[in-house]
């Protein structure tokens, strides 16, 4: 049986496809370049004050930033820790399956990441938060709960900012509100803030 075809078949189709990659990329490169450069050298040296002092670094997310979280988790808590005097002490707080369950059912899912933090955070410590609505109530209650606590929080938002960006002490503003590259242009960040301490070394 011969499958159906795809909407994009044929000469016509292919070029469609293929102007639509041309221009995601284009867009794609500009939410990238607007980054400002400077602010993500003041997360790089918030990060390494953090380590230095032996602080816990907590981070978190939702789906796709939920992903970029455990992954930033594991390039700072393996890459970047063997290069340093001393290893970051970092956490994703969306990786617990079971205690976020636990914390869902039992409580509340607006509470997922506000319960682990009063188990885990002190004073001085660093949370780093990436969303691209910037509005998630789970997020809201963690960055508002942080800084109630002397917690250090870093924001990294897409274009509509939200209530998140309202709170946090440090920021960074992808300016698009497309979910697919903002998560990516957020996770070009969190590559930049473990691969300076793996590529940058010091005279």
């Amino acid at each position: 049986m011969t499958p159906p075809a795809s909407p994009a078949a044929g000469p016509r189709g292919l070029q469609r496809t293929l102007d639509w990659i041309s221009g995601y990329k284009a867009a794609q490169n500009r939410a990238l370049d607007a980054v400002p450069a400077a602010a993500v050298a003041e997360l790089i040296e918030l990060i390494r004050a953090a380590g230095s002092a032996g602080r816990r670094i907590f981070v978190c997310g939702n789906g796709g930033n939920a992903a970029n979280a455990a992954h930033f988790t594991t390039d700072l808590g393996k890459g970047a820790s063997a290069v340093m005097p001393r290893p970051f002490k970092v956490l994703s707080l969306a990786d617990n399956v079971a205690w976020m369950t636990a914390i869902g059912n039992d409580y509340s899912f607006d509470e997922l990441f506000v319960r682990q933090l009063e188990n885990h955070a002190e004073r001085g410590d660093l949370l780093i938060l990436s969303s691209v609505s910037g509005s998630s109530p789970n997020l809201v209650a963690a960055v508002r709960w942080a800084r109630e606590h002397g917690i250090v929080t870093v924001a990294l938002v897409g274009g509509k900012r939200g209530t998140v960006a309202e709170h946090a002490d440090h920021m960074i503003v992808v300016d698009d509100v497309h979910y697919g590259r903002v998560e990516d242009v957020q996770m070009n960040i969190l590559h930049m803030l473990c691969y300076a301490f793996m590529e940058l070394k010091d005279d």
